[in-house]
């Protein structure tokens, strides 16, 4: 089996599953090139072709990726990138669903196997029912402690080149959520259930900068909630709505890491399913025929060839 088909073995206490992905992940150019590979690019004068990136950004992103095995060194994906479709269709649906200043409509999508265009349902594979945004609870697991959890690579300055890379995507606000090391962090934490800002400093050994900053963001596309906490003039920071309805794009991120970076001690984030109990082995089906979705079926077409005004 080629190393890029094969989950990737974490050393006793180095970073875990988590922090890996988020070293992969936490970057808006690596999801740029990961989501125009999944729609077929396969050679270096197509990314540039679909993107506007510059050649030494999109080289780097390149090697990087390959090294990750997320592509083969002549650009095809691998079984590991290919397996990324699930957080790109709920990622698609939290857009479509709460993200109304797209430039353009974003395409549909449409299940080959009944043919009708769809929305993904959260389906619990313990007990099959649906899991709604407020059906998931999440703790740390054996390899998740904080120190391994947070991003080790020190975050860039952020640049002109990353204001043009969340505006080239299909995808703008889920790039200032995940599109970023801390941003991306920062979403984990609070699904686990962290509210003060001093928390989140210990938590994740963030800048307080920095942290004021991605606090700021999450609250500007309302992602985050400011509230005063217990009569406090310091404010708590929850999820809203809309951030509580990233759980799916959060579930499916979280499986995609800890299949593919194994820890010898253990997951380092344990989702629950809280209507049944069970530990959450999340799969995703098509809410027009009920079928459990796979990436080969799930065609990307325009809005204007599916009949959407």
């Amino acid at each position: 089996m080629p190393l890029e088909d094969r989950p990737t073995k974490l050393e006793p206490g180095d970073t875990n599953a988590i922090g890996r992905m988020l070293g992969v992940l936490g970057d808006e150019w690596n999801l740029l090139i990961i989501q125009q590979a999944v729609m077929g690019a396969a050679r270096y004068t197509e990314f540039m072709s679909r993107l506007p990136i510059s050649n030494s950004v999109l080289s780097k992103r390149l090697r990087m990726l390959v090294g990750e095995g997320l592509l083969t060194p002549d650009y095809a994906t691998t079984a590991r990138s290919r397996s990324l479709w699930p957080v790109l269709v709920s990622i698609w649906q939290w857009e479509r669903m709460w993200v109304t200043e797209h430039q353009e409509l974003l395409p549909a999508m449409r299940h080959a196997r009944c043919g009708h265009l769809f929305s993904p349902l959260m389906r619990c594979t313990s007990c099959g029912a649906t899991v709604g945004d407020d059906g998931i609870e999440l703790a740390l697991g054996p390899s998740g402690q904080w120190s391994r959890f947070a991003p080790t690579a020190t975050t860039r300055r952020r640049s002109e080149s990353d204001a043009t890379a969340r505006q080239a995507g299909l995808f703008p606000q889920t790039m200032s959520v995940l599109g970023n090391r801390w941003a991306a962090a920062l979403l984990v934490s609070a699904f686990l259930g962290t509210t003060r800002f001093t928390d989140f400093q210990a938590q994740l050994g963030i800048p307080p900068s920095l942290l004021t900053e991605r606090l700021q963001t999450f609250g500007d596309i309302g992602v985050l909630s400011a509230v005063p906490a217990d009569g406090s003039e310091r404010a708590a920071y929850r999820l809203s709505g809309k951030g509580r309805a990233l759980a799916g794009v959060l579930v499916t991120a979280l499986q995609w890491a800890q299949r593919w970076f194994a820890a010898p001690d253990g997951a380092a984030v344990l989702v629950r399913h809280r209507d049944c109990g069970s530990l959450l082995g999340a799969e995703l089906a098509c809410d027009r025929c009920g079928e459990r979705l796979c990436g080969a079926q799930v065609d990307v077409t325009s809005a204007e060839a599916a009949g959407i005004p």
